[in-house]
């Protein structure tokens, strides 16, 4: 029994070393989670705030309270060509363990998790970098394409979907099975970048939010999604809605989440920044005027997370 409990904390001990210092989901030494996070709630991607900024998509970070939602928000990228790949929680060793996410030349393995927002279980089809400026797929990606100009339209990768796999992690009872493709694991091996100083605030401000915890807010988190880092209130800050409401109002893209309507895509005056917290954008917000630029090439789909 001394033997077993012995090989038990050694072997935490180990997961601990194993996790990235940039982003550890606040798991503590002593503590087997047996249990997989709740599934991704649905959520409208605020506006992008500005050009070079990258989405990160919104994960549930574990505490000493049990589990806690760090919401999706816009990152300016640490450098020009590196792109982001979402940390996973997996399972291995009869426990679920943290696999954070970093930053490098390619996206790699994040579990097969549908994050939504270009992320849809394998790769991201949201922008590319060419040269050093990074080009949004506003068929995905909820830009101001009066404010951002480095745009263009993929549609190949929105189609309707009626079935959303909001399965938060992998492996374990209920998690996807998804496997590292050989590409994905090249991209493991590649010199990568931890998490911005602004991302590893971001999570520590949402690990001291009370209305974060899964155990308050049930899955459904009134701040699911922000502009920026850190930014829990104001405007830019969207809250989850109900899924039912989300299909309802939307079809679905390629990654299984709602893609932008195109009203979000409006002059500055009208832009996401004037939205009000946990408001949709769809509702809070004019449609552009006719002959605008925005209105020209304006997604087909609105999104949700």
């Amino acid at each position: 029994m001394h033997k077993n409990h012995v090989m038990c904390l050694v072997f935490l001990a180990l997961l601990m070393l194993a996790l990235p210092a940039s982003s550890s989901a606040q798991i503590s030494v002593g503590v087997a989670i047996h249990i997989g996070p709740p599934a991704l709630p649905v959520y409208v991607q605020p506006v992008c705030p500005a050009a070079g900024f990258i989405w990160t998509p919104g994960y549930w970070a574990y505490g000493e309270a049990g589990y806690y939602w760090v919401p999706g928000t816009w990152v300016a990228a640490p450098r020009p060509g590196l792109l982001w790949t979402p940390g996973y929680w997996g399972w291995a060793g009869g426990a679920y363990a943290w696999h954070g996410g970093y930053w490098g030349p390619h996206v790699g393995f994040y579990g097969g998790v549908n994050y939504g927002f270009g992320y849809g279980g394998v790769g991201f089809v949201g922008g590319r970098w060419n040269g050093g400026v990074f080009a949004y797929n506003s068929a995905v990606m909820n830009v101001n394409t009066t404010v951002v100009h480095n745009t263009y339209v993929d549609k190949t990768v929105v189609v309707n979907n009626t079935t959303v796999n909001r399965v938060s992690y992998n492996g374990g009872t209920g998690g996807t099975t998804a496997q590292p493709t050989a590409a994905e694991r090249a991209a493991e091996n590649e010199k990568h970048t931890p998490a911005t100083s602004e991302q590893r605030n971001h999570e520590h401000a949402a690990s001291t939010n009370k209305s974060l915890l899964a155990s308050e807010n049930h899955g459904h988190p009134a701040v699911a999604a922000t502009s920026k880092p850190g930014q829990f209130t104001g405007h830019g800050v969207v809250a989850a809605k109900s899924e039912n409401v989300a299909h309802a109002a939307s079809t679905k893209n390629a990654d299984g989440h709602t893609a932008p309507t195109g009203k979000e895509n409006k002059p500055n005056k009208q832009n996401a920044s004037n939205q009000k917290p946990g408001a949709s954008s769809s509702k809070s917000q004019k449609p552009a005027p006719k002959g605008n630029k925005a209105t020209k090439e304006k997604p087909e789909h609105s999104h949700g997370g």
